[in-house]
């Protein structure tokens, strides 16, 4: 048996409308999905009967991270909630030099993203939980996406290589994705990305919005590596 409780029961309950006897797969956020049938339903509980088990089958086949810088005004809301919807393992806030928001205390920030993740997560039917980690410097967010076998930063001043030609040979099973902020990356953060062994790549000859140029890459990549 399964018991779901407080805003899950309330969900499953109120808002889902299930009653006994109803067929619902829950999932455990780490790849599992569970095909169940409701048994019995109550204020703050809804039991249910386990009649299988199986690997999530919405799950991207590479893990993807996005490091985004922080934006001005709530569009980290709406990027945290479609990235999440394509299919984000990862999502890395982090202060950039040219960041027109620095706000000096981020805790409430990050857990309002992680509330919105969990609730784009079960909206889209995600078998893993996306993780939004706390707000990082650049120099970390550089260190950590170069890890990635795919690491990918979009420079506005990229000229030579386009998304399309670093992902020709293939995508990596793990893929990083660095988005600057509102006011571009400086000289020398494209430098340190560079050395770091991330790729520089340009979305095309339009300059994108900070909240489309992640959306835009996370799709290609996704349609690149087999998932669309």
């Amino acid at each position: 048996m399964l018991v779901l409780r407080g805003e899950n029961a309330h969900h499953a309950g109120r808002v889902l409308r299930l009653r006994p006897g109803e067929a619902v797969t829950l999932c455990d956020g780490k790849g599992t999905d569970y095909d169940c049938t409701v048994e019995t339903l109550e204020k703050d509980a809804v039991t249910c009967r386990v009649l299988g088990s199986h690997p999530a089958d919405t799950e991207p086949k590479q893990q993807l991270t996005l490091f985004m810088a922080l934006p001005k005004g709530d569009k980290m809301e709406f990027i945290v909630q479609k990235a999440v919807e394509l299919g984000v393992s990862e999502i890395v806030p982090y202060l950039s030099k040219n960041c027109v928001s620095r706000p000096d205390k981020t805790d409430k920030k990050v857990e309002r993203w992680r509330k919105i993740a969990v609730e784009a997560a079960k909206q889209c039917g995600r078998g893993v939980l996306p993780a939004v980690h706390a707000v990082v410097p650049a120099a970390e967010a550089v260190r950590l996406a170069a890890q990635a076998e795919t690491a990918l930063f979009l420079y506005e001043n990229e000229k030579q290589t386009g998304l399309r030609d670093a992902l020709a040979g293939g995508v990596g099973k793990t893929v990083s994705l660095m988005v600057g902020p509102e006011g571009g990356f400086a000289p020398e953060e494209a430098a340190a990305a560079k050395d770091a062994g991330l790729v520089s790549v340009s979305l095309g000859t339009r300059i994108l919005r900070c909240e489309t140029a992640p959306v835009a890459a996370l799709a290609a990549v996704l349609y690149a590596g087999g998932n669309m």
